[in-house]
């Protein structure tokens, strides 16, 4: 049987090779739904909209969803020993936020929305549209937590900072842009807002898979404290 420190150097080369695989996927998502979204210029599409019924972009989307909850997957793997300092944010691993968040996206990925993706009001909204809504929303929202435990976790002080200021990017311009699709005023710029929390979110995770994976890779874990702990002994 090889040494502890040979097992050890082997488990930290797959979770290298793991998380860069992750990053790729994450990375390769990304691309295609900016592919996807010039593509389609000049028409005012969510990103939902790529995936809708009888859009010659459904195939697409739908692999670029799948990409990201493989990558989304492994970037939970690659986070499974951090956990939130935080009172309320502690009360499960940021691993568990980043599956829940995969689970969504999945079903999402399946269940798109009908031709037009049709707003929440009104006759022509179905069931169909209703879940896939709900689990795009939802997928987001649980990406976002996981973001915030990230900012008061034990690990890298920059990913902790790049953590909170993903997370309140994200979640502020894609509801600006949820907001403007409700509202059915300025959808062109809505359809942007919501591509860019998009792209938020995704460079978050690639970057997150990442760094944490280089971390453990060295055998070093950097002392790091919340933004608010980090603000109170600034002022100190």
């Amino acid at each position: 049987m090889p040494p502890a420190s040979d097992r050890l150097n082997v488990a930290r080369r797959i979770g290298t090779i793991s998380a860069i695989g992750g990053a790729l996927a994450v990375a390769t998502a990304l691309l295609l739904l900016w592919s996807i979204r010039l593509h389609t210029l000049p028409r005012s599409m969510y990103v939902s909209e790529f995936g809708a019924e009888g859009e010659v972009t459904a195939e697409l989307f739908e692999a670029a969803l799948l990409l990201i909850v493989a990558g989304g997957a492994v970037t939970a793997i690659v986070v499974r020993d951090i956990r939130s300092t935080a009172p309320v944010l502690r009360a499960w691993r940021p691993m568990l936020s980043l599956l829940v968040a995969c689970g969504f996206f999945l079903i999402a990925s399946q269940v798109t929305c009908t031709a037009g993706c049709p707003l929440p009001v009104g006759t022509t909204f179905t069931w169909q549209d209703f879940v896939h809504t709900l689990c795009a929303v939802l997928a987001f929202a649980a990406a976002c937590w996981g973001m915030l435990q990230l900012s008061f976790a034990q690990g890298h002080r920059g990913l902790a900072r790049f953590s909170l200021v993903s997370a309140l990017a994200v979640g502020l311009i894609a509801a600006a842009g949820g907001i403007l699709s409700l509202a059915r005023f300025g959808t062109d710029v809505g359809s942007w807002l919501e591509l860019v929390a998009t792209t938020i979110a995704l460079c978050w995770l690639l970057v997150t898979a990442l760094a944490v994976s280089a971390l453990s890779g060295r055998g070093v874990a950097e002392p790091v404290r919340g933004p608010l702990v980090v603000a109170r002994a600034w002022r100190r």
